[in-house]
């Protein structure tokens, strides 16, 4: 692997390709998400209730962290009105969503949405284990209970262990977020086609 320089052009010597680098000082908001926008995520639904209150927010900053023991982590924007609920709970469960669930994800990314009777519109069940939400027609649900909050910048890195798990025989893709626009990622019929 070739050497970068600071700034100027660069040349990714493994693809062949020459981008533009830019020092740290100068990168724009807007270049840091053109450049993180490139890397493909999943969508999860995240949601806890409070004081009898279900809360819920979009999230595709999810992923696992560790196997012994079973951990996960979300970041949450700490000027949501979802961390404050999240971090005073301490619990908290997880939907999966599916390539069907677009409208689902974006009801619960729209920033002033109504808190009583945000989820009236969404199937779910209560888990066992959290009292969270969970969707009916995910792929597949978590439920965890806060180890370890980290603030970093304008977000909390919440980890948590996770109590139960659960997965649905479906054969339906993923619903991804890449550039700035919903994917979605082939069923199990769309891989066995080719």
């Amino acid at each position: 692997m070739g050497v970068r320089p600071r700034s100027g052009r660069g040349t990714d010597v493994r693809l062949g390709r020459v981008g533009d680098v830019t020092d740290a000082s100068a990168v724009t908001t807007a270049a840091y998400r053109a450049a993180v926008g490139r890397f493909a995520t999943g969508i999860t639904v995240v949601t806890t209730a409070l004081d009898g209150v279900d809360h819920a927010m979009t999230a595709s900053a999810f992923t696992s962290v560790s196997l012994d023991p079973l951990l996960v982590l979300v970041c949450v924007e700490r000027e949501a009105r979802f961390a404050e609920a999240v971090l005073t709970t301490g619990q908290w469960g997880v939907s999966v969503l599916g390539a069907s669930s677009r409208g689902v994800s974006e009801w619960l990314a729209t920033r002033g949405r109504p808190l009583h009777g945000q989820l009236d519109r969404v199937p779910h069940t209560t888990g066992p284990h959290t009292g969270a939400a969970l969707l009916t027609a995910s792929l597949a649900t978590l439920e965890c209970r806060t180890t370890d909050v980290r603030e970093a910048g304008d977000h909390s890195i919440v980890v948590g262990e996770v109590l139960a798990v659960s997965t649905v025989p479906t054969e339906e893709g993923a619903l991804l977020y890449y550039r700035g626009r919903y994917h979605t990622l082939g069923g199990v019929e769309a891989v066995r086609r080719t």
